[in-house]
């Protein structure tokens, strides 16, 4: 009976946690349920223009420079495991358990390193962030940025390299050339 009032407190405790979780994530999901992501494939893009490939961690898509702020689009609200591929005409990100998003080189602004997003801090420069502007309908221009780990180091480089002969010289990260 004397540990019975302490386990009730507790589970009561508990469940308060649970549902303010689950109430901020549905009210995060109500906010960003008019975001899209990707963008339709064109046409040209074949198996022949592939630059680059790597296997990598998504972490998370936050909005352009506030990278503790997750946004709850479909197809990128979770982490996955991911598939990268670069072609001469943008990116497909294939997230496992999403269908693929297609990501033009217009639409890319920058890409670069990172150490920090969301919940996860790793070494310097342990983070890709891929900076770009979702298809929003109409004129809200949604400026945000994606963070991936890159499983194997080697392929980070050849990616980064590849994402940036796609994208305008004006919106390359300059801190990375």
């Amino acid at each position: 009976m004397d540990r019975s009032i302490p386990a009730i407190i507790t589970a009561l405790f508990l469940l308060g946690v649970l549902v303010l979780m689950w109430r901020s994530w549905h009210k995060r999901s109500q906010r960003d349920r008019t975001l899209t992501a990707g963008y339709p494939r064109s046409e040209g893009g074949a198996a022949a223009d592939v630059l680059a490939t790597a296997e990598a961690y998504y972490v998370a898509t936050t909005p352009r420079d506030a990278p503790l702020e997750r946004l709850a689009i479909p197809g990128l609200g979770f982490r996955a495991r991911a598939a990268l591929t670069v072609t001469a005409q943008g990116i497909t990100l294939d997230l496992d358990g999403n269908a693929p998003l297609y990501v033009p080189g217009a639409a890319i602004d920058q890409v670069g390193a990172a150490q920090l997003a969301i919940d996860r801090v790793v070494e310097t420069d342990g983070l890709v962030r891929l900076s770009w502007r979702l298809n929003t309908p109409g004129t809200d221009r949604r400026d945000v940025d994606s963070f991936f780990r890159i499983i194997d180091p080697n392929d980070r480089a050849r990616l980064i390299d590849s994402i940036r002969t796609i994208t305008a010289p004006a919106h390359q990260d300059e801190s990375e050339a």
